[in-house]
């Protein structure tokens, strides 16, 4: 993989957290967290925030369910994908993104992160969660 910047999203109603990695494509980061009901004024804000990290590729997390089928949110995501790709003149990838939530829950558990601080962080390591896996990915395909 080409070292390049990639923005990850964990898309959601009301919240959508995002992550980005570094130059190197090697390590995520959070990046920020988007408070939006409206999708297409969260796509605006995704690409807004692509373009401002200088990224080429969005990274979409797709919710599929346990048994691989696409249910009601997965079908919101690929809505809001179109919307990405619209707006968007890079790559727009799409991620299995299943346990990557209760990847952060379990993370946010065993450092006694509840309450409302855990509501505001948790979509965000959501999408950095989603990221570096992708990242790792390429790295383990390397060696």
């Amino acid at each position: 993989m080409p070292a390049e910047r990639i923005l990850a999203v964990d898309y959601g109603d009301k919240r959508t957290g995002l992550a980005i990695s570094d130059p190197s494509g090697t390590l995520a980061s959070p990046a920020g967290l988007l408070i939006e009901s409206c999708a297409e004024r969260t796509a605006d804000k995704v690409v807004l925030a692509a373009h401002t990290h200088g990224a080429t590729t969005i990274l979409l997390g797709f919710p599929k369910n346990m048994d691989n089928s696409i249910g009601p949110r997965a079908s919101k995501t690929l809505e809001f994908c179109e919307l990405i790709r619209q707006r968007f003149d890079g790559s727009v990838v799409l991620r299995d993104e299943r346990n990557t939530t209760l990847s952060a829950q379990r993370l946010l558990s065993e450092t006694n992160t509840y309450g409302k601080k855990r509501r505001k962080v948790i979509d965000e390591l959501s999408a950095v969660i989603l990221l570096q896996d992708y990242l790792d990915s390429f790295i383990l395909s390397k060696e």
